[in-house]
């Protein structure tokens, strides 16, 4: 950045507007989050549809790995896996160029006032260098769709969304940072925004450290201010009710209660809040479903889906696109 662009940005980066960041995502009110939306092992490549059919906004969620298997530098695929076995879809086919019809309508239709139409989660299953910027580059590349915002010399300043009908969002970890945040210059455009540290649960035993994040705090949980980078915070069922899903008995209002403290906790401090994952099925319904995240039964789950929404949680995990989507409408 030159010396003249640098007095510029620095003039305009006190002036950015005071709205509220919240609002930017579906005017404050909660969005489907289509759980482990790819196929695993070639199944289930239908995945993406189902979310897509449910309606506007969805956030859709890709799992990345690197894949290396003989096809020259590396391709950034959709894998439940790290270890990759070179049958994997690209993200660039399973995901870009899928949505390409609806973004480029988005686009030439230009009505702005409900975007972003997607939210494209990533759920990186490594963080080794190579993959990392791989998706920075394929980033770049439609950056024409993508929700960016400037990066402010201080990174807690919220520089305002320009917004787009993608916005792409990823985890916490500190490598992920390191590419997507502390490598791009001052001035230039986020492509991606990472989720809050979540504040370390301390335990002599894995028992003890599930007591422990359904008993702590919101505070406790959760206690650093948003960042330009860091917008959202990701949170298992287990800090809600102890044991999480499969061990989670009849809705109580004490759990209720829980739920919104921990959600008016996030929005308070400026954060967009998720929850993973919610689904209630018997077991021969299961379509590649993890019985870990299964509450048993549809009512168990509808208790807690209306809870959710009622609660005003950002993005609901599920894995029953349609299911929720009903709900939601």
């Amino acid at each position: 950045m030159t010396k003249l662009a640098l007095l510029l940005f620095l003039s305009a980066a006190t002036a950015f507007p005071q709205t509220d960041p919240l609002d930017f995502l579906n005017h404050n009110r909660p969005v489907l989050d289509a759980h482990n939306c790819y196929p695993y092992q070639g199944r289930w490549q239908d995945r993406i549809d189902r979310a897509l059919s449910a309606g506007f906004p969805v956030s859709i969620e890709q799992d990345l790995a690197w894949d290396h298997k003989g096809r020259g530098a590396g391709r950034v695929v959709v894998s439940h896996e790290p270890k990759t076995t070179g049958t994997e879809p690209l993200l660039r086919d399973y995901f870009f160029e899928r949505v390409r019809p609806i973004v480029e309508e988005a686009l030439a239709n230009g009505d702005r006032s409900h975007w972003p139409l997607i939210i494209l989660h990533f759920d990186f299953k490594s963080t080794e260098a190579p993959l990392l910027h791989a998706v920075w580059k394929l980033l770049g590349e439609y950056e024409g769709w993508i929700t960016t915002a400037v990066k402010t010399i201080d990174p807690h300043q919220l520089a305002p969304f320009d917004a787009k009908p993608i916005l792409a969002i990823t985890e916490d970890s500190d490598e992920q940072e390191a590419v997507f945040f502390h490598e791009v210059p001052v001035g230039a455009k986020l492509r991606v925004f990472g989720s809050a540290h979540g504040n370390k649960i301390e335990g002599k035993t894995k028992r003890e450290r599930i007591h422990l994040a359904a008993t702590l705090s919101p505070n406790e949980l959760l206690s650093e201010h948003p960042t330009n980078y860091r917008r959202w915070c990701n949170n298992s069922w287990f800090v809600v009710e102890e044991g999480g899903q499969t061990k989670a008995g009849a809705w109580t209002e004490a759990s209720n209660r829980r739920l919104r403290a921990l959600v008016d906790h996030a929005h308070a401090l400026g954060y967009w809040i998720r929850f993973y994952t919610l689904d209630g099925f018997p077991p021969a319904e299961s379509l590649g479903w993890d019985a870990g995240y299964n509450f048993g039964s549809r009512d168990a789950v509808l208790a807690r889906w209306k809870a959710a929404l009622a609660a005003g949680v950002d993005f609901i995990a599920t894995d029953q696109y349609e299911d929720l989507a009903a709900i939601m409408k």
